[in-house]
């Protein structure tokens, strides 16, 4: 059984709403992934792996903007995640956010699961 649970739900830049939304392994980010919006996305990943003993995936496919900040949740929680013998993956990333783990140089540290090609 699928159970969504609403974990937060902040302002972020621009006045748009950050939400955290989880789902067994998955958690969905969405709105404007910043600074203010770090440690409500930090705590909520160490709570579903302290909970669980699987693999996470963080899916950023309604993420309009990230800042270096946020990158650097991300490159931590899958160093900590891979130490503990887990497995994170971040997938539905849009251009922007790309675009941030390239310049930000934490790309190496992060999987993105690549997306299906189309016809």
């Amino acid at each position: 059984m699928s159970r969504t649970t609403r974990l937060s739900k902040g302002t972020g830049i621009g006045g748009r709403t950050m939400e955290i939304v989880h789902d067994g392994h998955t958690l969905w980010l969405s709105g404007d992934f910043d600074v203010r919006s770090t440690m409500e996305v930090r705590n909520a990943i160490h709570e579903l792996l302290g909970g669980f003993e699987r693999d996470l995936t963080i899916d950023l496919t309604e993420v309009h903007t990230i800042d270096v900040t946020a990158a650097r949740v991300l490159a931590y929680a899958t160093i900590e995640t891979s130490r503990a013998g887990h497995h994170l993956r971040v997938r539905g990333c849009g251009p922007a956010v790309r675009r941030m783990l390239q310049v930000s140089r934490l790309a190496r540290f992060i999987e993105v699961e690549r997306a299906a090609a189309t016809a």
